[in-house]
């Protein structure tokens, strides 16, 4: 399948994927990849890997060099890509590739704003769209600052995805889910991405546990999209205890790290964390 056959796209494709995995009895698989990662030549054959192993949707990272959300391994993917020349074009043309190559499953580009400003908001949002991305998100740019982004995204059918933090109030979380578009972001715990092993603690202590079971069910009766939960998710189990709880849940700095074990290894990874995303 190419991109001119797929059957929706923009913001109306990931909410056809969260609704198809609701169908499905299951909440959605949402994976993260850094773009250029361990080289511009891998992205291609992980990218493709991540649909095959059953994502429903993958976030591709545009890197930048100072990514104030991101933990030790996504930090150095972003910095080797950086040092081999990967460049925010270079990202929105490797979606391009990926669609001509088949990929169907919806893509959104992970980046911060200060390559977007520089590349131009308008011409950003219009060679996504032409490339096949399907939504952004944007991590250091709170719903206020966004506007004129998500006007430019809404005008042309992309997504544009907010997060809300463990700290962020009742009512702020209502307004944001209001906002978002393709789906919530929750992230589960403060601090930046990372899987287990990446610092000491990382698991989510019992009473942690508690209010992320509850932020999820506040977030899941405000919010009119999809409510999804990433930061700190590695394992196969961990998914299975969210699954219950959340629309769909997101894995990243742990795809990062087995990127580099290669496609099948990675595709059998993915395919282990679909397995665990039932939730009858």
């Amino acid at each position: 399948m190419t991109e001119t056959t797929r059957i929706e796209t923009g913001a109306a494709a990931i909410s056809r994927a969260f609704a198809r995995a609701k169908a499905q009895r299951r909440c959605a698989l949402v994976t993260y990849l850094t773009v250029g990662w361990p080289t511009p030549a891998d992205t291609r054959g992980l990218a493709m890997a991540l649909e095959a192993g059953g994502a429903d949707v993958i976030e591709l990272g545009v890197p930048f060099s100072d990514p104030v959300a991101d933990g030790a391994t996504i930090q150095r993917a972003a910095h080797a890509a950086l040092q081999a020349g990967v460049t925010p074009r270079a990202c929105i043309e490797t979606v391009a590739d990926l669609r001509a190559a088949g990929l169907a499953t919806p893509v959104l580009l992970m980046g911060y704003a200060n390559p977007i400003v520089r590349y131009g908001l308008r011409d950003w949002v219009a060679d996504c769209v032409a490339a096949g991305v399907d939504g952004l998100i944007v991590p250091d740019l709170p719903p206020e600052e966004a506007l004129p982004l998500r006007a430019e995204c809404t005008r042309r059918g992309m997504a544009v995805v907010f997060l809300v933090a463990p700290t962020t109030p009742p009512a702020r979380l209502a307004r944001i889910a209001t906002a978002t578009q393709g789906f919530l972001y929750v992230v589960s715990r403060l601090g930046t991405t990372g899987a287990e092993g990446e610092r000491e603690g990382m698991e989510i202590g019992d009473e942690a546990r508690e209010a992320l079971r509850a932020q999820l069910a506040l977030a899941r009766a405000v919010s009119p999209a999809p409510v999804a939960v990433g930061f700190g998710l590695s394992r196969p189990e961990q998914v299975g205890a969210l699954a219950p709880l959340a629309d769909g849940v997101i894995v990243g700095s742990a795809v990062v790290a087995r990127a580099v074990e290669g496609p099948a290894a990675l595709q059998a990874y993915v395919a282990s964390l679909r397995a665990a995303t039932a939730c009858n």
